[in-house]
C-alpha cells in the first residue's frame, strides 16, 4: 500500500473516531426520545421517553436513569441490569430518535417551544419563531443552556448553534 493511501486511511479514522466522540458526548435530558434495542430479546426493545423525573421504563426493569448520561454510559447502566439475572450477555445500542425541544421568548414574533433540528443556529430559531418584533434589540440575544446546570445566561451571537433544551431569550431594545 503507498503512503498517501495510508495517510488518507488514517485521518478517515481520526475523523471517525471525533465523529463518534462527539455523539457520544450529547447529554441525555428529560423529553428525549430514545429507541433501545436489546438484540434478540425484541420483548426488552422499544422506544421510551426519558420522563420529567429523568428515567427510562423497560420490560424486566423498571426506573432505568437516563438525563445527564451518555448514550455509551445508558447503555453500560441498562447491561449491568439486564445482565446476568435476565440475560447473560446482552448486546444494546441505544438511538436518538427526538432530541428534547428548545425554547425561544422575548421579542419574537412566536414564542414558545421549537423541535431541535441538528446544525441550527439562533438566527435560524429567530427565523422559526416568525423573526423579530419592532421592539427587539437585535443584538442582543442570551441563552440559557439546556446542559447547564447553574441555569446561568450567556450572551448569544446569530451565529452561536442552538442545542436541545436550550433556551433564547431576545432582549427587548431601549430608545
Amino acid at each position: 500500500m503507498c503512503w498517501p493511501r495510508l495517510v488518507f486511511l488514517a485521518a478517515l479514522l481520526c475523523f471517525g473516531a471525533v465523529f463518534a466522540r462527539a455523539e457520544d458526548a450529547y447529554v441525555l435530558g428529560s423529553g428525549d426520545k430514545l429507541r433501545v434495542t436489546v438484540f434478540g430479546n425484541e420483548d426488552v426493545s422499544g422506544e421510551v421517553e426519558i420522563d420529567p423525573s429523568g428515567q427510562i421504563t423497560l420490560p424486566l426493569i423498571q426506573g432505568v436513569p437516563a438525563a445527564g448520561k451518555t448514550v455509551a454510559q445508558l447503555s453500560e447502566e441498562i447491561y449491568h441490569r439486564l445482565s446476568p439475572d435476565f440475560i447473560k450477555t446482552p448486546r444494546i445500542t441505544i438511538e436518538v430518535l427526538n432530541y428534547r425541544p428548545f425554547y425561544i421568548f422575548g421579542e419574537v414574533q412566536r414564542p414558545g417551544s421549537y423541535p431541535y433540528v441538528a446544525g441550527m443556529t439562533v438566527m435560524n430559531a429567530i427565523a422559526l419563531a416568525g423573526g423579530f418584533t419592532y421592539r427587539a434589540d437585535k443584538d442582543e440575544v442570551k441563552i440559557v443552556r439546556g446542559t447547564d446546570k447553574t441555569r446561568k445566561a450567556i450572551d448569544g451571537r446569530r451565529t452561536d448553534i442552538v442545542m436541545p433544551g436550550d433556551v433564547i431569550e431576545v432582549k427587548e431594545r431601549f430608545f
